[in-house]
């Protein structure tokens, strides 16, 4: 019995996207689809690469991010209302962060020293040794952005700045050291 092996020709799913826009749509707004749909390709292919380096430590990116935020705090501790704002997500979100965060030992609910109705997240010892750990393994692979060079992750950044502001964030000017 033969096997009947089928080929796949591999194509780029996203030039294709766009040749298929500038035949529907025309020429004019292909470019402005096909910069976000690769935009949005790139966040993917990153996002999946970084939760693979944090997952021996039982991390996601999301939560790194949060245990982060503790880390740069003086006293290790953030209202649960200033963590969200702080990573622009919703409170649910937030809620489950810190409910996972906690589970794994690396966070602490803490009530508000002057505030009873305010909860505070509170890094862990175990918290602030893994969130080192992670860093050195994400500064080590330069966050999945070993494609590009330093000059180039620069004007990504001032690129991406413009798109930020007109989103309506805070954007601050150059602060890499002189």
């Amino acid at each position: 019995m033969a096997s009947s092996e089928t080929t796949t020709e591999r194509i780029d799913l996203l030039r294709e996207a766009r040749r298929q826009w500038e035949k529907h749509w025309g020429e004019e707004p292909a470019p402005s689809m096909a910069a976000v749909t690769t935009l949005m390709r790139a966040q993917q292919i990153v996002m999946s690469h970084l939760n693979l380096l944090l997952a021996p430590f039982d991390l996601t990116f999301a939560r790194y991010e949060a245990l982060m935020l503790l880390y740069f705090t003086r006293e290790g501790s953030l209202p649960l209302g200033k963590i969200g704002e702080r990573l622009q997500v919703h409170p649910t979100s937030v809620t489950s962060l810190i409910d996972r965060l906690e589970r794994d030992g690396y966070v602490e609910r803490t009530p508000h020293p002057s505030d009873r109705r305010t909860t505070l997240a509170t890094l862990t010892v175990a918290g602030r040794n893994v969130a080192g750990q992670a860093t050195q393994v994400l500064n080590a692979d330069r966050f999945g952005m070993d494609a590009l060079s330093t000059e180039s992750h620069e004007e990504l950044i001032l690129l991406l700045d413009r798109i930020r502001e007109t989103g309506g964030d805070e954007v601050a000017g150059d602060l890499r050291p002189d």
